[in-house]
C-alpha cells in the first residue's frame, strides 16, 4: 500500500496504525518477558561467579574480558546482518525491478534464500575471525596464562553467529518466541547450570569459560531448529559468490553502526582491563549486568520494530515512522528511568548481594545506570538511522566512541570503573543529542519521546529512595526498590499513559484509537513529499 493510498482512506490508515503500534507492543512485551527471564537465571550465575571458591572477582574479570573479545569479532562477522537480515528480506520478498532484471521468486523461497546468504556470508566471516584469535590468543587472555582449551576458545564465535543470523531471520516473520527461548531460558540457565555444575570439580579454573561455551552452542541448537522449521532445509539454493559479495559490502554502514553501538557497550571493559586488575574489571561487569536491565527495555523492541520500520519506509510512510519512533522512545524512556531509580537508590544492597568486595562498586552502578537512561533515544533513534541516514549515523556513532576514549582515557587512570562509567555517560548524552536531531530533520518529524510527566513521577520517587537508604539493606532489596518502581509506575500509568501508550500492557486493539489522545500518529497527509524509497532503502 503506498502512501497515496493510506492518505486516501484515513479509516484505513487508523487501522493499519493501531495494528502495527500493537504489534510493536506486542513484540515488545514477549521480549521484555524473555529478558526477566534471563536476568533470573543471569543472577544466579552472577552469584555463582561471585561467591563459590575457585571462582570470585578475578576470574570473573578474566571471563568478562574474553566473553568480550569474542562477542566483538562475532559482531563483526555478522556483517550487520542482525538489522539489515530484515531489509534484504523484505526486499527479495516483493516483487521489483532492477539492473538484474525481474524478481519472479516466490516470497518465501526469497526469503529463505536471503537467510542462507546471510548464513553462509557471515560463517566464513566468522571463521576468518576466530582463526586470527587462535593464532594471536594473547588478545581474548591478555594478563592470564593460556592453557589449550583457552587457545581455541574463539571457534565459539561461529556459534554466536548462527544464532544472531536464524534469530533475525526468525524475527522478521514476528517470531520472537524463538528469541525467548534461545537467549532467555537455553542460554542463561545452562550457562548457570553448567558454572554450579563444574565449581565441584577439577575444571573449576576453566569453569566459567567451559560454562559459556556450552551455553553459546546450546543455544545456537535453539536457534538453527526453528529456522530450519519455519524457512525450510535449502533446496533450490545455490551459493552466489557475487550476491553475496554485494550483501557484504551493502552491509559494511550497517555493520560499523552495529560494532559502534555495541563497542560502546564493551570499550569501557577493554579500556579498564588495561589499567585496573581483574579484580576491578569483575567487579566493573557485575554492575554492568545489572546496568543492562534497563538497556534491554530498548532492545526488547527491535526484533519487531524492524520489520515495521522497513515496511512503512518503503512504503514512504515517513510520518509513521516518526510515530513508531516516539511512542517506542516514551514507552522505553519512562520504563528506563523507574528502573534506574529502583535500581540505583539501592544499589550498595543490590551488589553486596554478589559478595563484600563487589558493595564497593555501587557508584560505578549508578554511572552505568546514568548512561543506559541517557542513551535511550540515541539508541531508538539509530533503529530508523540505520536505513535513512545509515553513513551519517555512522559517523556520528565513531565520533562517540572516540569521544568515549577521550574522556576515559582521562578518568579511568585516576577514578577506575567510576572514570569508565563515567566516559560512557557523556558519550551517551552527546549521541542521544545529536542522533535524534538528525532523525528529526531526515523524516522532517518530531522523534523525541520526552514528556514531562516523567519528571513530574521520578521526583516523588526519589524522594522515597533517598528515605529507603537510610534503613537495612535487606529491607531496601526486599521492599524498597519495588516501592519505589511502584511509586513511579502509578503517577506516569494515571497521568501519563494516554490511548495508544497503553497499548503495551493491551492484548488487542481496543482502546488505540478510541481513547483521548489515542495514538501519537499524525495525519499521513503531513507525509513529507520525498522522491521515492525502493525497496532497497537509502544508503546515504
Amino acid at each position: 500500500m503506498v502512501a497515496a493510498d493510506l492518505a486516501a482512506d484515513p479509516a484505513s490508515s487508523a487501522a493499519t496504525n493501531a495494528a502495527e503500534t500493537a504489534a510493536l507492543a506486542r513484540g515488545g512485551r514477549t521480549s521484555f518477558l524473555g529478558y526477566v527471564l534471563r536476568l533470573a537465571a543471569r543472577f544466579p550465575f552472577l552469584f555463582i561467579a561471585g561467591r563459590m571458591d575457585g571462582y570470585g572477582a578475578e576470574a570473573l574479570g578474566r571471563f568478562a574480558y574474553a566473553t568480550m573479545v569474542v562477542e566483538l569479532v562475532a559482531m563483526f562477522a555478522t556483517l550487520g546482518l542482525k538489522r539489515g537480515l530484515a531489509e534484504d528480506m523484505a526486499r527479495r520478498g516483493a516483487p521489483f525491478k532492477d539492473d538484474r532484471g525481474t524478481n519472479n521468486e516466490a516470497p518465501a523461497a526469497a526469503e529463505a534464500h536471503a537467510l542462507y546468504d546471510a548464513l553462509l556470508v557471515s560463517i566464513l566471516a566468522a571463521i576468518i575471525g576466530a582463526a586470527i584469535l587462535i593464532a594471536i590468543p594473547q588478545i581474548v587472555f591478555p594478563s592470564s596464562k593460556i592453557t589449550g582449551l583457552d587457545r581455541f576458545f574463539p571457534l565459539i564465535i561461529i556459534a554466536i553467529v548462527v544464532s544472531d543470523i536464524c534469530l533475525a531471520g526468525l524475527a522478521f516473520r514476528h517470531d520472537i518466541a524463538a528469541t525467548v527461548r534461545a537467549r532467555s531460558l537455553v542460554e542463561p540457565w545452562v550457562l548457570s547450570i553448567a558454572a554450579l555444575g563444574l565449581a565441584f570439580t577439577n575444571l573449576r579454573i576453566d569453569g566459567l569459560i567451559i560454562a559459556y561455551l556450552l551455553s553459546m552452542v546450546a543455544a545456537a541448537v535453539a536457534s538453527l531448529w526453528p529456522a530450519l522449521r519455519s524457512f525450510g532445509l535449502v533446496g533450490h539454493w545455490r551459493p552466489n559468490p557475487v550476491l553475496l559479495w554485494q550483501l557484504a559490502r551493502k552491509n559494511v554502514p550497517l555493520a560499523g553502526a552495529d560494532i559502534a553501538e555495541w563497542g560502546a557497550r564493551r570499550l569501557d571493559i577493554f579500556i579498564l582491563g588495561r589499567f585496573a586488575t581483574p579484580e576491578i574489571v569483575g567487579i566493573y561487569y557485575v554492575a554492568q549486568q545489572i546496568a543492562s536491565l534497563p538497556q534491554r527495555l530498548k532492545s526488547s523492541f527491535d526484533p519487531i520494530l524492524a520489520p515495521v520500520l522497513t515496511t512503512n519506509l518503503a512504503a514512504r510512510n515517513l510520518g509513521k515512522v516518526a510515530a513508531h519512533i516516539r511512542q517506542i522512545s516514551f514507552w522505553v524512556g519512562s520504563a528506563q528511568l523507574g528502573v534506574v531509580l529502583a535500581l540505583g537508590m539501592t544499589g550498595q544492597a543490590g551488589m553486596g548481594l554478589f559478595g563484600p568486595v563487589f558493595a564497593s562498586g555501587a557508584l560505578i552502578l549508578v554511572g552505568l545506570l546514568i548512561a543506559e537512561l541517557l542513551a535511550a533515544q540515541a539508541a531508538v533513534a539509530e533503529s530508523a538511522l540505520i536505513y535513512v541516514a545509515r553513513h551519517r549515523n555512522l559517523m556520528w556513532s565513531l565520533a562517540g566512541i572516540l569521544i568515549q576514549i577521550g574522556v576515559s582515557l582521562i578518568l579511568v587512570p585516576r577514578y577506575g570503573g567510576v572514570g569508565a562509567a563515567a566516559g560512557l555517560a557523556t558519550s551517551a548524552l552527546i549521541l542521544s543529542v545529536a542522533k535524534s536531531r538528525l532523525l528529526a530533520r531526515t523524516l522532517n518529524a518530531p522523534v523525541a519521546g520526552w514528556r514531562w510527566i516523567m519528571l513530574i513521577a521520578a521526583i516523588p520517587a526519589f524522594a522515597a529512595g533517598l528515605l529507603f537508604m537510610q534503613l537495612p539493606e535487606w529491607f531496601q532489596l526486599a521492599i524498597g526498590q519495588f516501592l519505589i518502581l511502584a511509586i513511579f509506575c502509578g503517577i506516569i500509568w494515571r497521568f501519563g499513559f494516554k490511548g495508544a501508550d497503553r497499548l503495551l500492557f493491551a492484548r488487542g486493539l481496543r482502546g488505540a484509537t478510541d481513547a483521548p489522545g489515542g495514538g501519537d500518529f499524525p495525519p499521513v497527509t503531513d507525509t513529507p513529499s520525498i522522491p521515492p524509497i525502493q525497496p532497497t532503502l537509502g544508503n546515504n
